[in-house]
């Protein structure tokens, strides 16, 4: 067999054109979050751009929308006058009694006037999350996450929802975000690349919400191997039980990658990894198996930023979209 190259893709923002549904569900699961509060009404909709959106997830240190959902409400909470927090073991009756108490307006006022709210709080007060922010994201669905489960609840839908967690859903009841998606690359492209690489992909979703899209828009027959969080936490499991230690091994940290390259095996004379974050492009860096980073700035609001980020975190490449993906791999292999 002759060798080819392994050319292992990120899913948002790379294959999936994700700016209405996970870019949005982080949106309106913080406007969603805060709607109990007093005055909620005066917050503008859209909550915020999602340009300021991105640029808070390029920071880094995020494994997935969940965590960006949690930085993004514990950010905006600083301008949120709250009540005296109280100890309750029942989660959605206590977040309901603290969200009542709180006053939005203050809040409201500065999402108004400031043209990137996002970025000038995470550089006022970092990434430290507040206390009652942590506490309601503790957990999973159904044993005391809020901010999860309403993420779920948007971006699945309230059928889908359901099904996936055999619970009503608590905030959200209309159709699920998850059928915004659409497709970035081009098929007659991706079978091209499919013919003469051998492709893949890493990706921090969940397996049940990576599987949908790709079964949805039939490109699962492209990819020899597909890697999600759920194989994340598997290994994370498996280490806690051998060493007793609680460790990450979702993006930056390379498991994915290395894991991949290990099933594929043998006659393989080149390994990149194609994403749009700096996290992406940190973890083919730290790849024991020698991944190059490609740094993709197809579905980026603000390109420059983007590339800047993406330089900073090691990239080797930057391509502005699938054509020029295409052609640098062709120079590579030729």
């Amino acid at each position: 067999m002759k060798s080819k190259k392994l050319i292992v893709f990120d899913m948002d923002g790379v294959l999936i054109d994700v700016s209405n549904s996970y870019r949005d569900t982080v949106r309106q699961t913080a406007g969603l979050f805060f709607s109990p509060a007093r005055h909620a009404e005066l917050l503008p909709e859209p909550l915020f751009d999602l340009a300021d959106l991105a640029a808070v997830k390029q920071s880094g240190g995020l494994n997935n929308d969940w965590d960006l959902s949690c930085r993004i409400i514990s950010l905006l909470y600083t301008r949120v006058e709250k009540p005296p927090i109280t100890e309750s073991d029942d989660p959605w009756p206590a977040y309901r009694k603290v969200m009542s108490g709180c006053d939005v307006s203050r809040l409201a006022g500065y999402l108004k006037t400031e043209k990137t709210p996002l970025q000038k709080l995470l550089n006022q007060y970092g990434k430290r999350p507040d206390p009652f922010i942590t506490r309601v994201y503790g957990g999973d669905v159904g044993t005391g996450n809020i901010i999860k489960q309403i993420f779920q609840e948007i971006y699945l839908g309230a059928d889908l929802f359901k099904s996936t967690y055999q619970r009503n859903p608590e905030m959200y009841h209309g159709e699920g975000y998850i059928l915004r998606e659409k497709v970035l690359i081009d098929r007659t492209l991706l079978n091209k690349l499919s013919e003469n690489y051998l492709l893949a992909i890493a990706t921090g979703r969940p397996k049940a919400e990576a599987y949908y899209p790709l079964a949805h828009f039939k490109l699962s027959k492209y990819f020899r191997e597909i890697y999600t969080l759920d194989e994340c936490i598997k290994e994370e499991q498996r280490i806690l039980k051998k060493s007793g230690k609680k460790v990450s091994v979702s993006k930056p940290h390379p498991f994915m990658l290395d894991a991949i390259a290990e099933t594929i095996g043998a006659d393989v004379d080149g390994y990149y990894y194609v994403g749009d974050m700096p996290d992406d492009m940190l973890a083919a860096k730290r790849s024991r198996t020698g991944f190059k980073g490609i740094g993709i700035l197809l579905s980026a609001p603000q390109k420059q930023t983007l590339k800047k980020n993406l330089t900073q975190a090691g990239a080797d490449y930057i391509v502005e979209d699938f054509n020029a993906l295409k052609e640098l791999l062709d120079e590579e292999s030729a």
